[in-house]
């Protein structure tokens, strides 16, 4: 396409994100968010709307445009429209003073509410109705009572002269007071996702680094009972995987059936435009006074698929995103009955850190010798990646617990590898491991609770490296990391003989077009 010299683009569609938590959201997705809402609502006067986690305006500005158009016949008067629109029908909390500046100028086209350039005439503050608090976390304890902020990493004393993230829609008993009790019909948004990164010297292994907060936004805003809740946020919660989610709150959440309708975007990459956002993002419409079915949509690139039905309807305590899992979980259970429901793989699978403790056995203990001697006879399979061998020798005394196992033929896999995606490998490798042996932190140990021989571990081996496997772990894997939850839908073989694709494919009745899309998501494991 050959550009106008007039050609003026969006600037925001230019926007570099904050973050990978905290994204821009562009304007033609908060379009299709806002396709959702009936279009009634801006034909009237009296809808009102909040961001309550503005960052750049686009949410509100796109609403000003639909009300400028549905509005023009009740108010003639294009000023007296906007002055209507802009006073009496949208409001926002921006999470920054910086997005406040950003909000009111993609929304009043002024930095300043009341500035010369703004095109409300009847502001007489700053602000607006798009309002910026610098509030601080309150600490109890150590931890901020509203988002479990750590002390040590959000506390004045490290946060000096930097952003606090305690952001003001959250932290708050009374939200309704936020606005003098206003009603609002329509709650809409793309909150923070988790606490951003506080300090140079922060790492991954912080509590605090790694608390997801959107569900806290979630939650105030369906206190504020509005008619109509929509917000995009990472997907990873619907499978029980998102970082720091509860599942007791997925399990309200999804138990509620007041979800109408949910977009689910495989790649995130097809919402946030450079953002990998692991698991993908969804955006949703919750209506408090809605029970029943669900309409969900499941985009994977240029393929669109999409059910009704109520989100929990197999009883698996998650939602399974893609309907064409859905179908092929259904034929698994035809052959392997109501078994299979309370019986999957993963109740072979060990819990995270079966062998290690307070930092005994983790993947950087060094308490190991590299030569096998009568004092250290057992082997001690660690991070590969940090010794050439990947394993060196301990005492049992060195094993905190669980050394009923030590002499057990087991399997280990690692907890966290295996890309996920299209044409993804899903899962580390596994391999056999001997009786005598044990494992770090990096391991989970596969067969802990069994009498397997030699032979039927190698046959596990050969089942977990099939595509049919990986893809099983797959419904539920959406970050790099797998406990034993992820092997839900795995159904358990007999392991007297090695399996292959082949041989599952046929067990399980798939069809040509179904394998065709596992062979198509997951690569061969070498």
């Amino acid at each position: 396409m050959i550009l106008s010299t007039n050609y003026n683009p969006d600037v925001l569609t230019c926007l570099a994100n904050l973050s990978n938590d905290e994204v821009f959201t562009p304007p033609q997705v908060v379009n299709r968010m806002l396709d959702m809402l009936p279009a009634e609502l801006f034909r009237s006067k009296e809808t009102k709307f909040l961001d309550p986690v503005s960052k750049s305006g686009v949410f509100l500005r796109e609403i000003a445009k639909r009300l400028m158009i549905g509005l023009e016949d009740k108010i003639p008067d294009i000023h007296e429209r906007a002055d209507h629109i802009f006073t009496k029908q949208l409001f926002g909390i921006a999470i920054t003073e910086l997005t406040a500046l950003t909000s009111r100028r993609s929304l009043y086209c002024s930095k300043r509410a009341n500035g010369r350039y703004s095109i409300c005439r009847k502001f007489r503050d700053e602000e607006g109705n798009l309002r910026f608090r610098a509030i601080e976390h309150k600490f109890v304890d150590g931890k901020c009572k509203f988002c479990g902020a750590s002390e040590s990493v959000f506390g004045k004393k490290v946060r000096t002269d930097l952003e606090s993230h305690a952001y003001e829609f959250i932290h708050t008993e009374k939200p309704e007071k936020l606005f003098g009790n206003m009603k609002f019909d329509v709650i809409i948004g793309n909150p923070p996702y988790q606490l951003s990164k506080a300090t140079e010297n922060s790492t991954s292994n912080n509590a605090a680094f790694a608390s997801a907060i959107y569900p806290l936004f979630i939650e105030q805003a369906a206190k504020l009972n509005p008619q109509y809740l929509i917000m995009i946020t990472p997907s990873r919660w619907m499978t029980k995987t998102g970082q720091g989610v509860s599942d007791e709150w997925v399990d309200k959440m999804i138990a509620s059936n007041h979800f109408v309708e949910i977009h689910d975007f495989i790649n995130s990459t097809e919402c946030f435009a450079g953002v990998d956002i692991m698991g993908g993002v969804s955006y949703f419409k919750y209506q408090p006074t809605y029970v029943g079915k669900c309409h969900f949509v499941c985009h994977r690139g240029d393929k669109v698929t999409e059910y009704s039905d109520f989100l929990d309807s197999f009883g698996t305590g998650v939602i399974i995103r893609d309907p064409q899992a859905m179908d092929i979980i259904n034929k698994v259970v035809k052959i392997e009955g109501e078994y299979y429901r309370e019986n999957s793989f993963g109740g072979i699978v060990s819990p995270l850190h079966f062998y290690d403790k307070s930092g005994q056995l983790s993947s950087n203990w060094n308490g190991y010798t590299k030569i096998r001697d009568k004092e250290h006879p057992i082997k001690f399979y660690l991070n590969k990646r940090l010794e050439s061998e990947g394993y060196g020798w301990i005492n049992e005394n060195d094993i905190p617990k669980n050394q009923n196992t030590i002499n057990l033929h087991k399997v280990f896999i690692p907890e966290a590898n295996g890309s996920t995606g299209e044409n993804a490998i899903v899962l580390g490798t596994p391999f056999y491991g001997e009786p005598g042996s044990i494992c770090s932190q990096t391991y989970l140990v596969i067969g802990y609770n069994k009498e397997y021989t030699k032979t039927e571990c190698e046959n596990i081996v050969s089942y977990v490296k099939t595509r049919f496997f990986r893809y099983m772990v797959s419904i539920k894997k959406n970050t790099q990391h797998a406990p034993n939850s992820v092997y839900q839908f795995v159904p358990l073989q007999d392991f007297s003989h090695p399996w292959t694709d082949e041989m599952l494919y046929e067990k399980y009745g798939l069809t040509d077009e179904e394998i065709a899309f596992i062979e198509s998501m997951i690569r061969p494991m070498e």
